[in-house]
């Protein structure tokens, strides 16, 4: 049974291997997740590096059954230290010959605040890697996610305009403020869980892969960010956490959202 449910959202409380078995194939339009890193996160057990591997290979697998012709797969992994070969090393390109999705891009989220080093730069950003099942035929929505900031909107060409009136392809490098957290500096919609993407940086994925009343999951919800954002914008939603407490925090939000949307569209005695 999910643990919270509603007409277009459902969550379930359960370890991810064993419930993509359960799904069907081609039923997802948009897979959007971030594993445990296997670096002794509070919610993770840090397991021997190949095994690990192991594990990333088999849950891709199993997400690329179910997704859909067109569907698409975004990828956020952290850095592993390599003894003897590198210090941060991106997880996802030792899964290079393990996925079997068609990699189209790599994507950088840059952010301000990052990890104080003092024998290395500072890392300042995470990368997503965009994912599709078919190279010639996938959902890309550009213009729902249009930057507007544009230097010279009104810049003609034989009498045409140069830019979109939407605006700009953002590109491939997205800067976006982290979660913080912190007495008065944590943003406002900062939840306990320890690594919470922020909601703009999500809706961007959504929208630009995935069409209205689609299905979107994540295999790894831990606070539901993906959840809200599908919701926000009219797609459906199933997720697999296997901490309750995480389940609640993304219910919570959900039913938040629900209640304020409520709110804004009712008619005034």
């Amino acid at each position: 049974m999910p643990f919270y449910q509603t007409a277009n959202v459902q969550i379930y409380c359960t370890e991810s291997l064993a419930a993509l078995d359960r799904l069907p194939e081609n039923l997802l339009a948009l897979t959007v997740t971030s594993p445990p890193y296997n670096i002794g996160k509070e919610y993770e057990q840090v397991v021997e590096q190949e095994k690990y591997l192991q594990w990333c290979e088999e849950w891709v697998n199993k997400v690329y059954r179910c997704t859909s012709a067109a569907g698409a797969f975004w990828l956020n992994l952290g850095y592993f230290e390599w003894p003897e070969r590198a210090k941060a090393i991106p997880i996802a390109y030792c899964l290079w010959r393990r996925i079997p999705f068609f990699l189209l891009q790599e994507v950088i989220w840059h952010y301000g605040a990052g990890v104080s080093t003092k024998r290395m730069l500072c890392p300042r950003n995470e990368k997503f890697l965009f994912y599709v099942k078919d190279q010639e035929r996938y959902t890309f929505n550009l213009d729902a996610i249009r930057d507007p900031d544009v230097k010279y909107p009104t810049q003609k060409k034989n009498g045409k305009f140069k830019c979109n009136p939407l605006g700009k392809n953002p590109g491939d490098v997205w800067y976006i403020p982290k979660v913080t957290s912190g007495e008065n500096r944590a943003s406002k919609e900062r939840t306990p869980h320890p690594a919470q993407f922020p909601l703009a940086l999500i809706e961007r994925v959504v929208k630009v892969s995935s069409n209205h009343s689609d299905l979107v999951m994540d295999p790894f919800m831990g606070s539901g960010t993906t959840a809200l954002a599908s919701i926000r914008n009219g797609r459906k939603f199933i997720g697999f956490e296997i901490r309750e407490d995480y389940c609640r925090i993304a219910a919570d939000r959900l039913e938040q959202f629900q209640s304020q949307s409520t709110l804004a569209f009712a008619v005034p005695e």
